[in-house]
């Protein structure tokens, strides 16, 4: 049925639906950019223009049907239009993590063999010249901003601009044939090829066909009753698949604008002046804006810090209600509006969400107590559950069902179902067509019917319907008495706190949980700011003794708080160590989208986890690091392990 009507329409390719948008929004901006400090912008019938004299230039220069053009750099609507002109004649995008080394990089350019590549500056050209001679198919390099690269051999390398100038002055010559590979392009086509964040092995290149995108972007905007006025801030990862759906997907099917921010150091104030009505983020994004609020109210007036207070009371115990529409008396609704007037709209707008009417997060599991401090100040942050093998959306909460314990329900056109040993798998449009070069992890992950393992453990509630997540079902485990070992559901409590980034939980077959803790540094820094500690590293700071101290408030406040759930109160931390280095992707602890890579920590840091089981009280260790050039190098620290109060299972099981 679905396929049926958008196929009437002819709107089976982003090709198509440019040229829709191009034709019925001719005027409205699709995207704006800022660049020296102004904004630029572009409108649907303008980006059509960019886009086409690209696409001629790419057929000019030698690019065939089905050729790979893979694309690295920040959120600019160059790389955007970069993709829509790829599969224009026929190609198939695949865009990098513009922050990946160069190995990494190489990994995907070989595995996809790519032949042409489009990168944003110097610092990606670098990275592609560095491994080329591994590349055995690639062929040609296209760099959007110039500088740095006068001097660079222009053989195969070619200024973004000139490819688009040639396709204008080859206009007549290529015209034709771009029209005949456009109208070839159907629901079947390749869209978009993204590679996985691989979180256990190598990443793998899931191919999604037009039909995924397009449908998906469908269902998810009539969910949402997304308009063409909308506006979104693109500033996530474009080799990402929740940046593809929503800054191409949806954008392309409902024809809102997409606004790059000038750089990723810009972004806060550039989303304060945007003020986007629709936006994502994945939790630590909204993690470090409550950090950064709770800092700025810790130097703030004690006039301002009392209000404050008082009035976020207020708005945790009756906000949500009042946004959700459900009965709230006269009087606390008018002390609400007091409130908003004097703290939570000047906070909204201080964050950026002033007009925002959608607001998601997913990516991973979200902190109750985060999520409900953003709901609670009247904005519409929701959460929904989703992959890149299912163009993002399995599940999402609906209006007026919003909860911080579930992931909400199917999405549009989306079968669940929950497998004998827990684990949640899932049917749609969006399915993805396979794992590239790999059918047998295609064939393990997704079944003849159609059903995918999303690799996730959780259960759907009777009577709401709505999922609930546990954890990664590989993560999943028993404690060595038999109970339930969950770590992500603890250690979303203790990232709740502004003093602590990361941590990672291990207590899988064992009698007791233990964790590493990764400090805020933005936090704790200001803290001992404030108190006049000084420190002359990260290192020196996380191993402070008031900040050990108050970490370990931190982990004890969150024991009490797992204790009071039956199913999952042997997962409290009995010891517990503040690592003296952050989490790093470029060290290979974190995916690229910030993932924890659980294997990689056991193993690199076995001789700390080891000590945390064996009753030391201290630690010395040495880790390697990469620095921000690339050069490798090593720390040594000898850290301090700290016990931490559990409250006894069996005295909690007795209070019940």
């Amino acid at each position: 049925m679905a396929q049926t009507q958008s196929g009437a329409e002819g709107l089976t390719s982003l090709p198509a639906l440019l040229h829709r948008n191009a034709t019925k929004f001719a005027d409205a901006p699709a995207y704006r950019e800022k660049e020296f400090g102004i904004w630029q912008s572009w409108t649907w019938a303008q980006a059509e223009k960019e886009i086409e004299a690209l696409a001629l230039g790419l057929i000019n220069l030698g690019v065939n049907e089905g050729d790979f053009i893979a694309i690295i750099g920040r959120n600019r609507p160059y790389m955007y239009w970069s993709m829509v002109a790829a599969q224009s004649v026929g190609a198939v995008p695949v865009p990098l993590y513009q922050d990946a080394a160069a190995e990494e990089m190489a990994y995907v350019l070989e595995h996809c063999g790519a032949r042409f590549v489009i990168v944003a500056d110097q610092e990606q050209v670098d990275k592609v010249i560095e491994v080329q001679e591994g590349l055995h198919q690639f062929e040609h390099l296209i760099y959007l901003d110039p500088r740095g690269l006068r001097k660079y051999d222009h053989h195969s390398l070619h200024q973004f601009s000139h490819i688009q100038d040639q396709g204008r002055a080859a206009y007549d010559e290529w015209i034709e044939d771009l029209k005949e590979r456009r109208a070839k392009l159907n629901y079947d086509s390749t869209c978009v090829m993204l590679y996985t964040s691989g979180t256990t092995g190598k990443p793998k290149g899931v191919v999604l066909s037009n039909r995924n995108v397009i449908e998906s972007a469908r269902y998810s905007s009539e969910f949402d009753k997304l308009r063409q006025d909308d506006d979104i801030l693109a500033y996530l990862p474009m080799a990402w698949v929740g940046d593809y759906i929503f800054s191409i997907g949806q954008a392309y099917w409902c024809g809102f604008c997409v606004n790059c921010p000038e750089s990723p150091d810009t972004m806060m104030t550039d989303l304060r002046e945007i003020g986007p009505t629709y936006y994502f983020a994945p939790p630590r994004v909204f993690e470090t804006q409550l950090t950064t609020v709770m800092i700025r109210m810790e130097d703030a007036s004690p006039l301002k810090k009392r209000m404050f207070d008082h009035y976020m009371a207020h708005a945790r115990r009756v906000g949500p209600d009042i946004l959700d529409g459900k009965p709230v008396s006269f009087m606390d609704r008018l002390k609400y509006k007091i409130g908003d007037l004097l703290v939570y709209g000047p906070l909204k707008n201080t964050l950026g969400f002033s007009r925002v009417r959608v607001g998601y997060t997913a990516g991973e599991a979200i902190g109750p107590e985060i999520f409900d401090f953003y709901r609670s100040l009247g904005i519409n942050l929701k959460q929904l559950y989703g992959q890149t093998e299912a163009t993002v959306f399995i599940t999402a909460q609906p209006d007026g069902e919003v909860r911080s314990d579930t992931v909400g329900v199917p999405s549009p056109g989306v079968e669940l179902r929950i497998d004998d040993n827990g684990e949640v798998f899932y049917r749609s449009p969006g399915v993805f067509v396979e794992y590239y070069k790999n059918p047998e992890s295609t064939a393990s992950t997704k079944d003849a019917e159609g059903w995918v393992a999303t690799g996730d453990a959780g259960f759907i509630e009777e009577g709401t319907g709505h999922l609930r997540i546990i954890d990664r079902a590989k993560d999943v485990g028993k404690m060595a008495d038999g109970s339930l070992f969950a770590p992500k559901y603890v250690e979303n409590k203790l990232k709740f706190y502004p003093n602590i980034l990361e941590a990672v939980v291990f207590g899988n077959n064992r009698d007791e949980c233990t964790a590493f803790i990764n400090i805020d540094l933005a936090a704790v820094g200001n803290w001992a700011e404030r108190n006049n500690i000084a420190y002359a590293s990260y290192q020196e700071l996380a191993g402070h003794p008031q900040v050990l101290s108050a970490i370990q408030e931190h982990v004890e406040e969150v024991n009490k708080s797992v204790a009071e759930d039956p199913m999952l109160s042997g997962c409290q931390v009995h010891r517990f160590v503040v690592l003296h280095k952050e989490l790093d992707a470029d060290d290979g602890e974190l995916t690229r989208t910030r993932k924890v890579r659980r294997r990689i920590i056991e193993d690199k840091f076995a001789d700390i986890i080891t000590a945390l089981y064996d009753g030391s009280d201290k630690v010395s260790t040495t880790t390697e690091v990469t620095y921000e050039d690339g050069r490798k190098g090593s720390i040594s620290a000898t850290l301090e392990i700290r016990s931490a109060k559990v409250m006894p299972v069996a005295q909690q099981m007795a209070a019940e």
